[in-house]
């Protein structure tokens, strides 16, 4: 169930917010909304992925 869920919001997440390595981010020069996205689009990943 909570696996069906953040696979529903992986994909919601790519629609919404910005491919960052397509844009060649530099990590060290993110603000700190791009970093939360980044972190977040990682956490629900992850999750997605388990």
């Amino acid at each position: 169930m909570k696996k069906a869920i953040f696979k529903a919001l992986a994909k919601l997440n790519k629609a919404i917010f910005p491919s960052y390595t397509k844009k060649q981010l530099d990590l060290s020069k993110a603000t700190k909304l791009q970093m939360a996205i980044i972190g977040w689009r990682v956490y629900v990943t992850k999750r997605a992925l388990d």
